[in-house]
């Protein structure tokens, strides 16, 4: 048998925080961060689901997402002030997230 059949896997998912508080849960990087939220048992603020209405802003505080959608609805300024939308990012690493902008 070869060694590649014995090398460890990287798991299938991260891990979102929810700050202040200690709230985990699997963060899964093919859905929504929202949904991953959700069956978490987390509960998060959400209306659309497109990020048009931005009932879901939440302020990543650690960690990073991506968008599949060409506008996330965020400006440049948010984004780059750390504002996501969970209902239309994904992860791309464990992150740390706070309801609404500092």
């Amino acid at each position: 048998m070869s060694d590649s059949f014995l090398s460890p896997m990287t798991a299938p998912f991260f891990t979102a925080r929810v700050a202040p508080g200690d709230q985990q849960c699997d963060a899964w990087p093919d859905q929504p961060l929202l949904i991953s939220l959700e069956q978490g048992g987390i509960d998060w603020p959400s209306s659309c689901r497109n990020g048009t209405c931005r009932t879901c802003l939440g302020q990543l505080r650690q960690g990073s997402v991506r968008y599949e959608v060409k506008w996330p609805g965020l400006s440049s300024e948010e984004m780059a002030e750390g504002c996501v939308l969970p209902c239309v990012a994904y992860p791309v690493s464990d992150i740390e997230l706070q309801a609404g902008p500092d």
